[in-house]
This record gives C-alpha cells, sequence and structure tokens, in this order.
C-alpha cells in the first residue's frame, strides 16, 4: 500500500531488509511483472550492473518503442520517464525516486517558451530531449546530443530556427552548421561547471590524452576538445581509439561503460570548478538508488502520468526525431 508520506517525498521510503539480494531480488520482480530496467549512462554503477538496456537519450527512447515489456522502470530524470510514457502510453512507467529532475529542462518552462514562439512566427522549433512534455507539445523536432547536427543539417538551408533550451548546445551546433538559430539561454549546472583551469593541468599532467567533451560544456571547454559528442559517441570513440587515455568531459557515470568495455584503457574524469563536487557528479541522477529501484519495482510506485493532451502533442516531435534518425542511420 502507497502511505501518504511516500507521495510526499515522491519515492517509497520503506526500510528494505540488510539481508536481502537486491540484485536478485529486483531482478526476480522484473521477470514476475514483465518489467524493464531503463538505465541512462549517468547512473550510479550498480544500476548500470542490473539494468536491461543502458545509453543515452535518444537510445532509451528508440528502446522503449521496440520493448515488449509491461512495465518501464527508468533509472535517469524525471524528463526521461516522461518521454517513455509518451511513446509508450499504455506502459506503466515507473522512476525510482520522482524528485530526480533536470536543472536544464527547468530552465525552459512551457508558458515562457510559447511566448517566445509567438514572438517569432516563421520559426521551426527544435528542442533539446532534456525538456518536459509541456515544452515537447510546443516543439516540432526534438533532437539529441547524438543527433542535433544531423536534424540540423537535414532541415533546408534557409530554415529559420528556435533551439532550446540549452545554449551550449545551440550555439555549438549553430556555429559547425552556420545555420540561422534563435538559442534559448538555458544550461545544464553540471556541464556549465567543468573547470577550464584544471582540465588545462590535467592536459599538461597527461599529454597523450585525448578529452572528450559533451557539447553541453561551454565553448571554452569544447575548443579544448579532440572530440566532442554525446555520450554514446564519446564512449564509441574511446572504444575504436588507439589512444590510452582519456579525459572525460561530461558526467561521470559514462566512465562504468567506458571502464567496462576498455578494460586496458585509463579514464580520468574531469575536475569541476565547485571544490565540494570534485567529480562533477548531477545531484539528480545519483537520487536514484539500488534501494529505491526495488521499492519502485515492488510498490510500481513513483508511476509517471502524461496530460492526455499535452502527450498527444509531445509524442509528435519525438517521432519526427525517430523518423529522420533512422532515415539517416542514427
Amino acid at each position: 500500500m502507497i502511505k501518504q508520506e511516500w507521495i510526499k517525498k515522491g519515492f517509497v521510503d520503506e526500510p528494505v531488509d540488510s539481508s536481502l539480494d537486491l540484485k536478485k531480488e529486483i531482478k526476480r520482480l522484473c521477470k514476475e511483472k514483465n518489467a524493464v530496467i531503463l538505465a541512462h549512462y549517468y547512473q550510479p554503477d550498480d544500476i548500470q550492473e542490473i539494468a536491461d538496456f543502458i545509453g543515452d537519450s535518444l537510445a532509451l527512447a528508440q528502446w522503449a518503442t521496440k520493448s515488449d515489456a509491461d512495465m518501464f522502470i527508468m533509472c535517469g530524470v524525471h524528463f526521461m520517464a516522461e518521454t517513455a510514457k509518451v511513446l509508450c502510453p499504455e506502459k506503466k512507467v515507473i522512476i525510482p525516486d520522482i524528485n530526480a529532475g533536470c536543472s536544464l529542462a527547468d530552465s525552459c518552462q512551457a508558458e515562457k517558451l510559447k511566448a517566445f514562439i509567438d514572438q517569432h512566427p516563421g520559426y521551426t522549433v527544435l528542442s533539446y530531449a532534456n525538456t518536459t512534455a509541456a515544452v515537447k507539445a510546443l516543439t516540432d523536432i526534438i533532437v539529441t546530443s547524438s543527433n542535433a547536427r544531423q536534424i540540423v543539417e537535414s532541415l533546408p538551408a534557409d530554415e529559420k530556427i528556435i533551439f532550446g533550451p540549452d545554449r551550449n548546445l545551440g550555439n555549438y551546433i549553430k556555429t559547425v552548421t552556420g545555420r540561422d538559430m534563435l538559442i534559448w539561454d538555458g544550461a545544464c549546472h553540471v556541464h556549465e561547471k567543468f573547470s577550464l583551469e584544471k582540465i588545462t593541468e590535467l592536459k599538461k599532467q597527461y599529454p597523450d590524452a585525448d578529452i572528450l567533451v559533451h557539447p553541453e560544456c561551454k565553448s571554452t571547454i569544447v575548443n579544448l576538445a579532440d572530440v566532442v559528442g554525446s555520450t554514446a559517441a564519446l564512449l564509441k570513440h574511446a572504444v575504436k581509439s588507439g589512444k590510452k587515455r582519456f579525459i572525460v568531459v561530461t558526467e561521470p557515470g559514462i566512465l562504468y561503460e567506458m571502464r567496462k568495455q576498455c578494460p586496458d584503457k585509463e579514464f580520468i574524469p574531469a575536475p569541476s570548478e565547485d571544490v565540494s563536487n570534485v567529480c562533477n557528479e548531477c545531484n539528480y541522477m545519483r537520487l536514484n538508488t539500488m534501494e529505491k529501484l526495488y521499492n519502485s519495482i515492488r510498490y510500481e510506485y513513483p508511476l509517471i502520468e502524461v496530460d492526455s493532451d499535452i502527450a498527444r502533442q509531445a509524442v509528435k516531435p519525438i517521432n519526427r526525431m525517430l523518423e529522420i534518425s533512422a532515415r539517416l542511420g542514427l
């Protein structure tokens, strides 16, 4: 039974018996309920280890549409769970802690974006996947860091574009494509806080290392990069590269999969400007824990719901993204 205090907290706060083999019990519950665990690359290592599928935002969305599961447990942040629900309205979608939000999504409120769109008629609206369902409902095409450049380049050369909400990703795409783009002024708190000075020092210490940078970072950081790309692209480069050492400038959760796929290579997390968060972890991503994951499957809570009218509008730009991505072979 769901208790009132759990509803207020946004997760099931029931103590978990310390003698339980959590991995075994989670797998048993998933089999019993025909549930699958989807985990983003930025999740804690133990959650990635037990997940049925690990990926970036694009891959998680693509996987959800192909699954025959009855229930998804989205180990990521709230907008990812909303996206899964919008794409699969007949499925149960659960997130271990509903408080796992996103600073970037919070930086773009739907009513403010609508007013901005109304002020600029004739523009095609591209929104980064890191947005609420309500923002997606105002959008023409959703993009991710994996496909943003290719989708922009697939549009007519004279297309006028509103790009939101990440100013760093938007300005990067605008620079490399030369397109006419109005950029929303939002940002991810993790990628904003990487230290240029400390990364420069790391490069001096490890001159043989490739610097791998996510395009949500500031341009001063991107300019240091040997490779700029999504989490999936950075992982792919690390696997294929002949280099043996990498400075990784994105949320350090990706290091789990990098080290798993490349045990003979060294991955160094880029430091933050914030001395209290040396490895620059996302505090929202880290709200999900094995205990919360276990309880969420057991009680099928917190359950993600999306207003039906918003969902009907939000699925259109997501499907358009998936169609373009499939056409371009992304």
